[in-house]
């Protein structure tokens, strides 16, 4: 799976041609997730309030751009949070 970007330790991922509803996978360690691109909640995991927060926070950054990847299969790097 695609890496699309990494910070404070949290790993943001993309599948090729996944299910709909849109959306990213995250690893932080021993914890998993996966986020609702669109309306920016996690659907499914167990990411601790922090790295949940710093996630939503980037993941409103690019939305656009995530958006675009998942619409074109695409997947490129984007900046991480700063």
């Amino acid at each position: 799976m695609p890496e699309i970007t990494r910070f404070y330790g949290i790993i943001i991922r993309m599948f090729y041609k996944e299910h709909n509803p849109p959306h990213i996978h995250i690893e932080y360690g021993e914890k998993k997730g996966i986020i609702d691109i669109r309306i920016g909640t996690m659907t499914d995991g167990d990411l601790p309030p922090k790295a949940l927060s710093l996630v939503k926070e980037w993941t409103s950054a690019y939305k656009e751009e995530l958006l675009d990847m998942w619409e074109d299969q695409k997947i490129r790097r984007l900046p991480p949070l700063e």
